[in-house]
């Protein structure tokens, strides 16, 4: 190891508050101020600082059964057929060709908006979506 080609370290270790004189950060209140609850001990992540007002927690709407604590599923982006004007003809609406096109995740098509040319849909859709797109000569392939 060659001592005169170390590669050069730029993160700085973290601060360490509270230890005297020696940490640099002054010695009697060591950075954190002078009196109060903040200078003293830890506090948790949902203190809202009094009784008087519900907190945040207590304000949501209560969950109840195993789930309580999932993400929410079957959610759909909604994606309209104003929004599939100027896909191309010959390409199909799949999940894979409107992730290439910017567009992820789980989307359901809805009927705002009209649509000229002839689509195949491979992705979840809307009744009147559906009869828009059969009307345009379009085909509907069931997922």
């Amino acid at each position: 190891m060659d001592l005169a080609n170390l590669p050069k370290i730029t993160k700085r270790s973290a601060k360490r508050v509270g230890r005297g004189y020696g940490s640099g950060r002054g010695g009697h209140t060591s950075g954190r101020g002078s009196k109060g609850q903040k200078a003293r001990g830890k506090i948790r992540v949902g203190f809202e600082g009094t009784k008087a007002k519900k907190s945040l927690v207590k304000r949501l709407p209560l969950l109840r059964g195993k789930g309580k604590f999932k993400p929410l599923k079957g959610k759909f982006l909604p994606l309209n057929l104003s929004d599939l004007s100027d896909w191309p003809a010959k390409l199909p609406v799949t999940t894979e060709n409107l992730a290439r096109r910017g567009r992820g995740g789980a989307t359901k098509i809805l009927a705002r908006g009209d649509i000229k040319q002839a689509l195949v849909i491979k992705v979840p859709i809307s009744q009147a979506a559906a009869k828009k797109i059969l009307k345009a000569g379009g085909k509907i392939d069931k997922i």
